[in-house]
């Protein structure tokens, strides 16, 4: 039985799996390195103009959060101002706070997900 001929790679080709498709000269990976970072400059700009809202205890505390993480407003049910209740208040603001960190941190890497295309880059968040 005959084997068959390796092929031999076209001149200047690379093999398999390197380069990612990103282009094979210099000039053009810097082209969409530029590119990549002025998308994801736009997505922090837009990040930082989105909120969310957070909400615990049945909506007696509201936490008010950027898509960077700043927090913007807390409100507080004023029913929750009983001295005697203040260990459940702070652990509501911790819940609340913690919560809202999440989720903008989550909207943030979906967005920078979409630029990025899955992969992790190290700093980015």
């Amino acid at each position: 039985m005959a084997r068959p001929k390796k092929r031999k790679p076209a001149r200047g080709s690379r093999p398999a799996g390197l380069g990612g498709g990103l282009g094979t000269h210099p000039m053009d990976l810097m082209a969409q390195v530029q590119k990549v970072q002025e998308e994801m400059a736009r997505v922090q700009e837009a990040l930082a103009e989105e909120t969310l809202e957070v909400t615990v205890g049945g909506g007696a505390v509201k936490v008010v959060i950027t898509g960077q993480q700043v927090v913007k407003a807390i409100k507080v049910d004023p029913d929750l101002l009983d001295p005697d209740e203040v260990d459940m208040l702070e652990d509501l603001l911790l819940a609340a706070v913690n919560q809202a960190i999440e989720r903008s941190q989550a909207l943030a890497a979906e967005r920078m997900q979409a630029i990025t295309g899955g992969l992790s880059i190290p700093g980015l968040l």
